[in-house]
């Protein structure tokens, strides 16, 4: 299994994301939007930026779980219910993307909403990942 990153040099260079991923693999999973939910269920952080790494952290354990690990992401989606803070916070919101899930950007998309499903949520992660069968199929 490989992804491939492009960046064509017509574009704007991109931070934090590659501006298209090509894959070759045979297994696809789907990631349904995660949000900053401890396993109690409840909201934690009060921050933009720690509820992104809770919410980061608990796809990446959706993930894990499928028998992925970060470099497998293919596609993000990054729903906000304040784009002015998430611009704001962009940088520190790298710096927790690197330390997370490493140099491997996926294609991304940040939209901003209105509101979430759970009313502290400020931020929401869905996204899929492309891996090989296991043993190599």
């Amino acid at each position: 299994m490989s992804l491939h990153r492009h960046n064509p040099a017509e574009l704007a260079p991109p931070t934090g994301f590659a501006h298209a991923v090509t894959a070759n693999g045979s297994r696809l999973v789907f990631l349904s939007g995660q949000t900053a939910l401890d396993g109690a269920g409840a909201v934690v952080g009060a921050t933009l930026t720690e509820q992104f790494a809770a919410a980061l952290g608990n796809l990446l354990v959706a993930l894990r779980h499928a028998g992925g690990a970060p470099a497998d992401l293919a596609r993000l989606t990054v729903h906000t219910t304040d784009m002015a803070a998430y611009r704001a916070e962009s940088a520190e919101l790298d710096r927790v993307w690197r330390r997370m899930a490493g140099i491997d950007y996926p294609a991304l998309t940040v939209v901003e909403v209105v509101r979430l499903r759970e009313e502290r949520a400020l931020v929401e992660l869905d996204g899929f990942a492309v891996l090989e069968e296991p043993g190599g199929a």
